[in-house]
């Protein structure tokens, strides 16, 4: 007995693959817009709530508005922990503040273990913070940790002291880069390398931190013109090699 002629497949079978995806397609977008917005706001309500706990238990009871109302208002700690860091901001902006700062430190520097926790921390607060302090500029490529495989880093500043007077090349000095990790930008490793060993990019910090935080799937948008030059961007600060040049020279009098 001959088998019977199998059927051709009818059109449910593509109407339901197309539905498998559409469904997915919808389900990824809703995931791509809700998961940062949620992330965002849990992350936002998780500091306010850590400021709180430490702040409030330390703010009198008769100034605190949660003990006559029926219910608490989030953030409330918070807005008391910004109004005395900046009446502190400004107390230690006159001579008696000043006094009184340059009092504790010399007794903070007195204690063996303190003194090293307390410079290092003021150090890195003072780096990040004040307005005086050069933050990352640029982002540039260095080949590490071998030739042919290339690492993003981002470019501090050009080097001083020690390092510099025992590294630097006449037309060549050292820069510092920090190296950072993903998908946690905050780590990383600082190098010291050469200008001309480094490929600076167009693209901004904050691009170049969310290429490191994504492992590579965010990538900047990049458009050339006829020209050949990049569209919608700002033109590349001179190089610090040119600036060093530029001081060797005696600042270009003419």
């Amino acid at each position: 007995m001959s088998d019977a002629p199998s059927e051709p497949p009818g059109p449910e079978a593509p109407r339901r693959s197309r539905t498998v995806h559409r469904f997915r397609n919808y389900f990824l977008t809703g995931l791509v817009i809700a998961a940062p917005l949620f992330l965002t706001i849990y992350l936002t309500w998780a500091f306010i709530v850590w400021i709180d706990s430490w702040v409030t238990p330390v703010i009198p009871m008769a100034y605190n508005p949660n003990t006559y109302l029926p219910f608490e208002i989030p953030g409330f700690g918070l807005i008391v922990a910004i109004l005395f860091l900046t009446l502190l901001g400004f107390l230690t902006a006159n001579f008696i503040g000043r006094r009184l700062v340059s009092w504790g430190e010399y007794i903070l520097g007195r204690m063996p273990i303190v003194r090293n926790i307390h410079g290092g921390l003021k150090q890195i607060f003072e780096t990040v913070l004040s307005s005086r302090a050069k933050s990352f500029q640029t982002v540039g490529l260095i080949e590490y940790p071998r030739k042919g495989l290339w690492s993003l880093v981002f470019i501090a500043s050009k080097t001083r002291g020690e390092v510099s007077h025992r590294l630097d090349a006449p037309d060549d000095p050292m820069i510092s880069v920090f190296l950072p990790t993903t998908p946690n930008p905050t780590s990383g490793f600082l190098l010291f390398v050469r200008e001309s060993e480094v490929l600076h990019l167009d693209m901004s910090v904050e691009e170049g931190a969310k290429l490191v935080i994504s492992a590579g799937l965010v990538t900047p948008e990049y458009e050339l013109d006829e020209e050949g030059r990049p569209v919608g961007r700002r033109p590349r600060a001179v190089g610090i090699v040119d600036d060093r040049r530029h001081e060797r020279s005696g600042g270009g009098a003419g």
